[in-house]
C-alpha cells in the first residue's frame, strides 16, 4: 500500500510496473487534516477582522456536516444559518454550542449586514441569482458553494473576471462537481498526456434527499444538454448513450448513462482535457434501466407539465429502494512512458451527503486558515487531489489501476 503522493512522483516506467498488476486500494492519508489533534490544525489567518463563518442550509443534511466539523475546529464561531429559526435553534443547540444559530434569508438584501463579521460564508442552498456571492466578493468575505447548477456556476465563475474580487470563491466543492473533479486532476498527474476522462457516479437510492436535490435530479433527466467533444459542441441525450463501467468495492459492471453534471463542462477549460463525459447510474440496476427505457420511449418528457413534476418529486423524495453507498470513476485514455495507455482511479464510501459536507468542509477550513488569491476557482484549481480526499475519513476508499489501451 502507498500513498498517492509517493505514486504521482514516480517515474513514468515505474508508476507502469508497480500498477500493472492493480486494482489496488491505496491508502491516501495518516492524518485528518481537518482534525482539531491534527499538529497540522491552524488557527484562522487574519480577514479585515472578521472571524465568523456562516453556514447557509446550516441545519439541513449537508450543512449540518459542515457545521459539525468546522464547529469542532472553531467553536463559537460557527453559525447555521436560514430561514427557518426554529430549525437554527434545535440543530445548533444538539452541537452543545460549538455552533450557533442565525436566521437569514439571501434573497433578503438586508442580508449583506451579516457579512460585515463574516470572514467565511459556505452556501449549501441554491440561490437565484448571484447578488448575494457578490456582496461576498465585495465586502472581503470568502465563499464556499457546492451548488451542482452549470448555469449558475458560470455566471459566480465570470464574477472573478469582472467584479475585481477582494476574497477568494471556490465552488464545485461537493462529490459531482467536486470529488469528480479531483479524479480527473489525479488522471493529468500521473499520466504525460491525457487525451480523454470519462467519469462515472453510482449514487444509493436508499438516501434521503431533500427537495431541492430532488427536483434537481428530475429536471436534469427530462432536458438533453450539449457537450465539447475534442473542441467540438455536440448534442446529446440525458440517461442516452449509456456505457458499462467496471465500479469498485465489489460493486461490479454497470450501465451507465450521460448526466448533465458540471463537471463535464468544467474540466475540458480548468485542466485542459480536450473530452470528458459524466455518467450516471444507481445501485439499483434495474431502476437505471428502467429509466433509460423509459427515457428513450420519449416518457420522461411528461414531467415537463407541472402538475406530473411535482408528483414525481414527491414520490421520488419519500421512496428509498436501495443502499446509501456511492462511488464516483474516472477512466482516462493517455500517454505514458511512450505507450498508450488507461488510466483509472475511484473513490467510493457511504452517504452522498455525509462527503459533501466533508469535501466543503476541507476547502472552507484551508480557505479560512490559509492565505489563497482573491478570485473565483473550481475545487481542482486550488487544491490537490491526496489532501482532499485524505480529509474525507476512515469510510472513503481510494483505488487505482493502469491498464494498456
Amino acid at each position: 500500500m502507498r500513498e498517492m503522493k509517493e505514486l504521482n512522483q514516480m517515474s513514468p516506467g515505474s508508476r507502469l510496473s508497480q500498477l500493472s498488476e492493480m486494482p489496488q486500494t491505496v491508502r491516501i492519508g495518516r492524518m485528518n487534516p481537518l482534525d482539531p489533534k491534527n499538529p497540522g490544525h491552524q488557527e484562522p489567518m487574519g480577514h479585515s477582522g472578521k472571524e465568523n463563518i456562516l453556514v447557509v442550509g446550516g441545519y439541513g443534511q449537508v450543512g449540518q456536516v459542515v457545521c459539525r466539523t468546522l464547529g469542532k475546529l472553531f467553536p463559537g464561531r460557527v453559525y447555521a444559518a436560514g430561514r427557518d429559526e426554529r430549525k437554527a435553534g434545535e440543530f445548533a443547540a444538539a452541537t452543545k454550542g460549538t455552533v450557533k444559530p442565525l436566521r437569514m434569508d439571501v434573497r433578503d438584501p438586508g442580508s449583506a449586514t451579516l457579512l460585515e463579521q463574516a470572514a467565511l460564508v459556505v452556501m449549501c442552498v441554491d440561490q437565484e441569482n448571484t447578488r448575494f456571492v457578490e456582496q461576498c466578493l465585495a465586502q472581503h468575505t470568502h465563499y464556499i458553494d457546492i451548488t451542482a447548477s452549470y448555469d449558475f456556476l458560470c455566471k459566480v465563475r465570470e464574477l472573478g473576471a469582472r467584479e475585481n474580487p477582494k476574497s477568494t470563491a471556490v465552488v464545485s466543492a461537493g462529490l459531482a462537481p467536486g470529488l469528480t473533479n479531483l479524479l480527473a486532476k489525479q488522471c493529468t498527474g500521473v499520466l504525460e498526456e491525457v487525451h480523454s476522462v470519462e467519469l462515472y457516479l453510482l449514487l444509493g437510492l436508499g438516501e434521503h434527499h431533500g427537495r431541492a436535490a430532488v427536483e434537481w435530479m428530475v429536471d436534469r433527466l427530462v432536458d438533453d444538454f450539449s457537450l465539447t467533444v475534442q473542441g467540438n459542441r455536440h448534442r446529446v441525450p440525458s440517461f442516452g448513450e449509456g456505457k458499462a463501467a467496471d465500479f469498485p468495492g465489489g460493486l461490479g459492471r454497470r450501465w451507465a448513462y450521460r448526466f448533465d453534471f458540471p463537471d463535464q463542462h468544467v474540466l475540458p477549460g480548468t485542466l485542459g482535457i480536450p473530452s470528458v463525459s459524466t455518467r450516471l447510474c444507481f445501485d439499483s440496476a434495474a431502476v437505471t434501466r428502467l429509466l433509460a427505457l423509459t427515457k428513450k420511449a420519449g416518457l420522461l418528457g411528461l414531467l415537463r407539465h407541472p402538475a406530473l413534476r411535482r408528483t414525481a418529486v414527491s414520490v421520488l423524495g419519500k421512496v428509498q429502494w436501495g443502499s446509501e453507498v456511492y462511488a464516483a470513476l474516472a477512466i482516462a485514455e493517455g500517454r505514458l512512458g511512450g505507450r498508450m495507455v488507461r488510466y483509472r482511479c475511484s473513490v467510493r464510501g457511504a452517504k452522498e451527503h455525509l462527503v459533501t459536507g466533508r469535501v466543503a468542509a476541507y476547502a472552507a477550513k484551508q480557505i479560512y486558515t490559509g492565505a489563497c488569491r482573491p478570485g473565483v476557482y473550481h475545487l481542482e484549481e486550488l487544491f490537490e487531489p491526496p489532501e482532499v480526499i485524505g480529509s474525507l475519513g476512515e469510510g472513503v476508499v481510494f483505488e487505482e489501476a493502469f491498464k494498456e489501451a
